[in-house]
């Protein structure tokens, strides 16, 4: 040990202790980029779920007589073209999007990661048969089955549902594969070896060991994951094949501007939700870069 580092050790001798949790969190809290964004993303996502204790407007009323106002008073970011309230659209509308982009990233993550800790611990014909179904998901054509199972399932059970459900079982092929990496580099390590050897059954050594230490990969892709479910969500609904259009959606309010009325010379009526959205997946990603550098061991 030189002499630096035993200055150092006398003034906090804890210091070469820190488990590498902590020494992520540091890290992460020192990344300004990252802090601002988690604090714009907490107060979207606040606002977003408290809409009915922040506004009192009916979003599904329609009002002929206020139809395309632009932004005053008493609406803030104007009306649509059936008269309803923006802002309130804005607000129930990150609800959707927000919860679409939370259990979709959930999903893929869950699937993802049992099937890549199975195939990646267990190897062999596992593997193959594993993988082989993975490289199926992948190659579906996402569009089309989004399309086939909305005409299925349409009446049945709710679009947002349905949205969600098509899209996790189209979506963690990527996140399976990294695993599936991880798990194999880190199982010929000699504390799983050990494991085997004193008889710890293969879930308990997955759950208890591979997982824990593969952990940190998974956080990082979810957090990616995330932002680009939001951008699906918006890109179906503004194609018309994602959330229902009686359901406010930041992807629905998008729709709107398709006509070129609108996006010429109402663009009160689409900016709010384009604006949201590039913000909300920023900001997703600037945690997703922060969170990669903290947990980076180099």
């Amino acid at each position: 040990m030189d002499i630096v580092t035993r200055k150092n050790v006398k003034k906090n001798p804890y210091k070469l202790s820190l488990s590498p949790w902590a020494i992520a969190r540091r890290k992460f809290l020192k990344n300004k980029l990252a802090m601002i964004s988690t604090s714009f993303l907490l107060l979207v996502v606040i606002t977003s779920f408290a809409a009915p204790y922040v506004t009192t407007i009916d979003i599904s009323k329609v009002n002929i007589g206020q139809m395309s106002l632009t932004p005053s008073q008493e609406h803030w970011l104007g009306t649509d073209k059936s008269g309803r309230d923006v802002f309130t659209r804005l607000l129930y509308g990150g609800r959707v999007s927000l919860l679409v982009g939370m259990s979709c990233t959930f999903f893929i993550v869950l699937i993802g990661t049992v099937i890549g800790s199975i195939a990646g611990y267990f190897g062999g014909i596992i593997d193959d048969l594993l993988m082989r179904f993975t490289d199926f998901i992948l190659n579906f054509p996402f569009l089309v089955f989004v399309l086939v199972l909305n005409m299925i399932l349409f009446g049945k059970v709710s679009g947002v549902w349905v949205l969600i459900f098509v899209i996790s079982i189209l979506s963690w092929g990527g996140v399976a594969r990294i695993v599936r990496s991880k798990i194999l580099a880190e199982k010929e390590n000699e504390y799983i070896l050990a494991s085997i050897s004193i008889g710890c059954s293969p879930y308990k050594i997955i759950v208890k060991h591979l997982l824990p230490n593969v952990v940190s990969t998974i956080i990082v892709q979810a957090s990616l994951l995330f932002a680009g479910m939001i951008v699906v969500e918006a890109g179906l609904s503004y194609l018309g094949f994602g959330v229902p259009q009686e359901v406010p959606s930041w992807g629905n309010m998008l729709s709107s501007a398709k006509e070129p009325d609108v996006l010429q010379y109402k663009p009160w009526i689409w900016i709010p939700p384009a604006t949201i959205i590039t913000m909300t997946i920023l900001s997703i990603n600037f945690i997703g870069e922060g969170l990669k550098d903290a947990f980076n061991p180099k």
